[in-house]
């Protein structure tokens, strides 16, 4: 049975792209971004709260996604797919959307003066931190295509080799055990990472989506206990951002340990609060997800193209600098999305089928 609640959260975590993406803006510790205003941290605290465990849980979806797809098809099946639907707009999006971006950074940052076509030179052969506020090569929001990818590819030799030697039938798994699976998660935080993203901690949580997540057991009692995970995840969210952003203290290990009990029970809460109020397919639901492919790879250049172009007329107007761009990009982004869905092979570029008449 199709487990819909796994597309509904997919989707509605996508959406978060935008508000958070925004936020880094105006992020308090200098991290750099293709355009950069002044620290807020009012606006930090979004990026602080959400940060966590929102592309993690895209992670351990796609580990469960990934059990039900082997199910019905071959490894060589699921591989093909993974590519594509991931390979192909990496490349895409990499190509002919980040050399845009990291132009709009260029002269954001740098007082860049060199034409549009020039600075197409300047991305492929800059390569500097690969986060692209300087100009220079990024994969920018691209790198969870690639991680994904690569995490997919490699999860089938694991699963290749595990099924040789785990039970077929899958053990009923205690709750408080599934509440310890994310004690290795600060372990492997710094393993195999780039630019804080560690593929060895999103790999460790597509496999607990494969092995763990995706069976009805443990949903049911991820369901059963949401009322019990959701404020221990709630409140360490908001107090790791109090202690982050507003004590004026650095904490330290205690925050360390506020950030992963975040992480942890909220994956553990949304799974189960998905389960209980999202688990419903429609009209909605299938048009949200086949546009989430589209809205994933045009977001951040709508976005930053706007912060930019409205950087002058609202300058010093910090609400309306974040709101008004936050909420244009939702309609353009959308707007694009509409057109290139009705084009075969833009969808193809995109990691989508085109637009059929169940989507609309």
């Amino acid at each position: 049975m199709r487990k819909y609640f796994i597309d509904n959260l997919r989707w509605l975590d996508v959406l978060l792209l935008i508000p958070y993406h925004a936020a880094q803006a105006w992020n308090t510790w200098q991290e750099p971004n293709y355009i950069f205003f002044d620290g807020s941290r009012a606006i930090s605290s979004i990026i602080v709260f959400f940060s966590p465990y929102f592309m993690p849980l895209l992670f351990l979806l796609a580990g469960m996604n990934t059990r039900y797809s082997l199910a019905k098809r071959s490894k060589g099946q699921y591989l093909a797919e993974r590519a594509k639907r991931l390979l192909v707009p990496l490349i895409f999006g990499v190509a002919v959307l980040m050399p845009p971006l990291t132009f709009i950074a260029a002269k954001a940052n740098l007082n860049y003066s060199g034409s549009f076509f020039e600075h197409y030179g300047v991305f492929f052969t800059k390569f500097t931190d690969l986060i692209g506020a300087d100009g220079g090569f990024s994969f920018g929001q691209f790198w969870f295509l690639l991680y994904l990818f690569v995490i997919s590819a490699a999860a089938v030799g694991v699963i290749s080799l595990l099924e040789k030697f785990l039970p077929k039938k899958k053990p009923d798994i205690p709750f408080p055990v599934i509440c310890l699976l994310g004690a290795p998660l600060p372990l492997l935080s710094e393993l195999l990472s780039v630019g804080g993203k560690s593929l060895a901690e999103y790999t460790y949580i597509f496999l607990l989506g494969y092995y763990i997540f995706s069976d009805d057991k443990t949903i049911d009692k991820l369901e059963k206990y949401s009322p019990l995970t959701f404020p221990i995840g709630l409140a360490a969210s908001l107090l790791n951002v109090w202690l982050f952003i507003w004590s004026g203290k650095d904490y330290g290990a205690v925050n360390t340990a506020a950030m992963f009990t975040s992480k942890w029970f909220m994956l553990l809460a949304l799974i189960g609060l998905g389960k209980r109020f999202l688990d419903t397919g429609g009209r909605l639901s299938r048009c949200m997800s086949v546009r989430s492919f589209p809205y994933f790879s045009f977001h951040f250049l709508i976005l930053v193209t706007l912060q930019y172009t409205l950087s002058g007329p609202l300058s010093g107007n910090t609400p309306l600098l974040y709101l008004i761009p936050v909420l244009s990009a939702f309609v353009l982004t959308f707007l694009c999305c509409e057109l290139c869905l009705r084009v075969k092979w833009l969808s193809f570029l995109l990691g989508t089928k085109p637009i059929s008449k169940d989507s609309k």
